[in-house]
This record gives C-alpha cells, sequence and structure tokens, in this order.
C-alpha cells in the first residue's frame, strides 16, 4: 500500500513539473505579416481600391495614396497609381526597416522571407501559394531582391508579382520592403515593336 501511494505521488510530481517547465518554456506569439499581407493580395484584382486611403501626392505619371490596411510593424505603406498610355498600373509597397546597421537589414530580411515563402493567398478567390529560393543579401552588393512566384502558375493571375528587397540609400540608409505589383512582361520578354 505504501509503495503504490509513493509511486502516485512520485507520477503526480513529475507531471506537475515538466508542466510547469513546459509552460516556462513557451515563448510569446510573435505577431507575423501574414493575415496582413493576405489582405493586401487578396485585393490586388480590385487595383487596392478596397484599401486605397487619402491622396499624399501627385506626380505626371504617378498618384500615391496612403494605405488603410497597415502591415504589422510597418514604417510606411503606400500604394501607388502608374498612369502612361490610357492604363492605370497600381502598385503597393510597404518599408519594414530602415536602419544604419546592414546586419539588422539582413537579419529583418530573412525574418520576412520567412514569413512570405510558401504563404498561402487568396486572390481571385482561389489559393496560391508563394515562393521563392532565398538569396543572401551581401553589403557590397547594395540590392538584394526576392520574386515570389505562384504556385500553381495560372495565366489568370500571372501579371501578380510579390517581391521583398533590401536596397542601400545614400547617405547611409539600409530599406527592407514588401512590394506587389503588376508586371506587364518577363524580364526576357520583348515589348511591342512599333514599325
Amino acid at each position: 500500500m505504501k509503495k503504490s501511494v509513493k509511486t502516485l505521488v512520485f507520477l503526480t510530481t513529475t507531471v506537475l513539473f515538466f508542466n510547469g517547465i513546459h509552460a516556462q518554456l513557451k515563448l510569446p506569439a510573435v505577431n507575423g505579416i501574414e493575415n496582413d499581407f493576405k489582405k493586401i493580395v487578396a485585393d490586388y484584382p480590385n487595383h487596392f481600391s478596397n484599401l486605397l486611403g487619402e491622396l499624399l501626392e501627385e506626380n505626371a505619371q504617378s498618384v500615391d495614396y496612403s494605405c488603410n490596411c497597415r502591415i504589422t510593424g510597418a514604417e510606411e505603406t503606400i500604394i501607388t497609381r502608374h498612369s502612361s498610355k490610357g492604363n492605370n498600373v497600381y502598385s503597393w509597397q510597404s518599408v519594414m526597416l530602415t536602419t544604419e546597421s546592414f546586419e539588422k537589414a539582413k537579419q529583418k530580411f530573412r525574418s520576412l522571407y520567412n514569413q512570405l515563402n510558401h504563404l498561402s493567398v487568396n486572390p481571385a478567390g482561389k489559393s496560391y501559394q508563394l515562393k521563392a529560393n532565398y538569396e543572401v543579401p551581401l553589403e557590397e552588393k547594395k540590392f538584394t531582391s526576392i520574386l515570389f512566384s505562384l504556385d500553381p502558375d495560372e495565366e489568370t493571375i500571372s501579371k501578380l508579382k510579390a517581391e521583398l528587397s533590401l536596397q542601400f540609400h545614400e547617405p547611409m540608409e539600409w530599406k527592407v520592403k514588401i512590394l506587389v505589383y503588376d508586371r506587364e512582361r518577363e524580364d526576357n520578354e520583348r515589348g511591342k515593336t512599333i514599325e
């Protein structure tokens, strides 16, 4: 009888001990950008019209607007309407970090890549997954860009591009940005020729 009570007390103490350790090891949930970014991509087919805020700046070929949906941790978010030859093309960008430290920028770049790569997004009511290979930023290169593709790759959504960039700006700033935009044609594709 004494042996079974000791065993029961030992098991109870062990369970409580490990539950206490498990509770202490839990890290606080980090708010990622995933849900905010899904909202941005979902409104891409509408030219971000549901996210369009107040007019910020008007130029000859573009107009900048504030964005009503901010990405968690973003410093600045802008929607731009580009006008050329009667067509309006829209882009969205969010500055996620501005720093003098290349190492901090590189860490933020990697963190954002990890959050975006394999993220499921739903433009046009269908589920796609963002995919890209990681490119290690180099300080002497001054610019690194990762262009995410959508899987499955379909013609109906082929112009949608999501990009993560790390770029040096004078005098001593590194900026990490996320962009969503229309891409008229691939880099190796020729434009229309006029004879």
